[in-house]
């Protein structure tokens, strides 16, 4: 399997040695390479790793920034790559977290997958963006039809779902080639509004071949909610929801009357129905079952950070360690039996059946949360800053764009739009293709500010 794999990344370096962008190509549509993992040497590695490390180092030794520093090269004007103040210092408190863990060697992999790669693609997108934006959503868009066509085959026939549970016809939850069904969501949710961007910013008048591209990525974005759907990640699906109703309200006039509308009946569906109150109402306070788990998580690291870690955080790949002294084994989970305090205090029978044990998970699940522990409160807030900043820029900037660049726009605030929403219950960034979407949604939307400055 090594061998394979080196020969693979072979090949991919003579692709990025001779083209470029190709390879960039590849690694957006290969981003599920990250579960293919090797050694090299003592360094362990995953193949997409390895495809950006190729790719930056053929970028850098073709662009060579270094000649920047040359005297004369100080008196030309230079474009500043957008957000790089606070890149900076995302790497300091990246480092910051790095050293509170200690160096070891899994807080040294968190911060080369999760920060310092990200942001080399960043760099090499940045100086590979020009032309058609599109150009980065349709590897994605491949990407996301494999995924789709991996979990319709797992729903119809329960093969490679390596979980009992979830494989079982009745209960079934789809996981495609991730090991869990969230990861699912989390990974297609902000492709599929980059898709309807790129969907929207085609001429509405088209030749043969753009209307085939509109029909393909109508049809991938109808398979990858299909797919959200089999994999049952409720969380994906609110984000999703919120993505289109944030859009559809920044959109025109017409989209917000449609809009308003659909809250509004939903609102009157809500008042009307008992039924999908108490439903609305137990998922909005977190009183399901996956709720009440996240409040005891949350609950549990506060305590943590208010134990000596407010600024710090528990350092990189640390939480598990740093919460474990105020982790509790399970909780007794509430339901609608209005006599139910009573039987968990007086009832041992009643105990059994309420008692759900609770793992301590490598993240809080909380998008705030997740930064605070990892790289600390500095951290956090400008993740924050940097997410707010994102949203401010691009609601001011979408009516200066013509139209097609306006459509990838609305896209970008869409995916980050279900990014922040699904990322209140649960963890859109610590993974190593969530990273780098993250990334690509910044420089996309820096590549729109720089075309816009120029324009002006």
């Amino acid at each position: 399997m090594e061998i394979l794999t080196i020969t693979s990344l072979i090949l991919f370096t003579v692709i990025a040695a001779i083209r470029l962008d190709w390879a960039l190509f590849l690694i957006l549509a290969a981003l599920p390479a990250y579960l293919l993992r090797f050694n090299l040497g003592p360094i362990p590695m995953t193949t997409l790793e390895a495809m950006i490390i190729i790719v930056f180092t053929s970028w850098f030794f073709r662009a060579r920034p270094w000649q920047r520093f040359k005297k004369k090269d100080w008196q030309e004007r230079r474009q500043k790559y957008p957000y790089s103040l606070e890149i900076i210092g995302i790497l300091i408190t990246a480092w910051s977290g790095l050293a509170i863990a200690g160096f070891d060697n899994a807080s040294l992999g968190i911060f080369k997958a999760y920060f310092l790669e990200p942001i080399m693609l960043y760099l090499v997108v940045i100086n590979r963006g020009q032309g058609s934006y599109r150009k980065f959503i349709w590897p994605l868009a491949l990407s996301a039809a494999l995924v789709s066509l991996v979990t319709f085959f797992q729903q119809l026939t329960g093969l490679f779902i390596f979980n009992d549970f979830w494989a079982l016809a009745s209960q079934r939850r789809v996981t495609s080639v991730f090991p869990y069904p969230n990861a699912v969501g989390l990974y297609l949710g902000p492709i599929i509004f980059l898709m309807a961007g790129a969907f929207a910013s085609y001429p509405r008048r088209s030749n043969l071949l753009t209307a085939s591209k509109k029909i393909l990525l109508l049809l991938i974005i109808i398979s990858a909610i299909a797919a959200i759907f089999f994999a049952k990640s409720e969380g994906a699906l609110i984000g999703l929801a919120g993505g289109a109703m944030i859009v559809s309200l920044l959109y025109n006039k017409r989209s917000r009357q449609i809009a308003a509308g659909i809250i509004t009946a939903g609102i009157l569906v809500l008042i009307i129905s008992n039924p999908a109150w108490q439903y609305f109402q137990k998922k909005a306070t977190l009183m399901d079952l996956s709720g009440q788990i996240r409040r005891q998580q949350w609950k549990e690291t506060m305590q943590m950070l208010k134990n000596g870690r407010l600024i710090s955080g528990a350092g990189l790949s640390n939480y598990q360690e740093a919460v474990k002294p105020f982790h509790q084994e399970g909780i007794f989970v509430k339901n609608d039996d209005p006599d139910w305090y009573r039987k968990v205090v007086w009832n041992d029978e009643y105990k059994k059946q309420v008692w759900q044990p609770v793992e301590i998970y490598l993240y809080p699940h909380n998008i705030f949360l997740n930064f605070w522990t990892e790289i600390g409160l500095f951290g956090a807030l400008l993740f924050t800053w940097l997410i707010g900043r994102y949203f401010y820029e691009s609601i001011r900037l979408k009516d200066k764009l013509e139209r097609s660049a306006k459509m990838i726009n609305l896209g970008l605030i869409g995916a980050m739009s279900t990014i922040v929403i699904h990322g209140l219950v649960d963890v859109p960034y610590f993974k190593n293709d969530l990273a780098i979407i993250f990334w690509l949604l910044i420089a996309m939307f820096g590549l729109l500010k720089i075309k816009q400055k120029q324009t002006e």
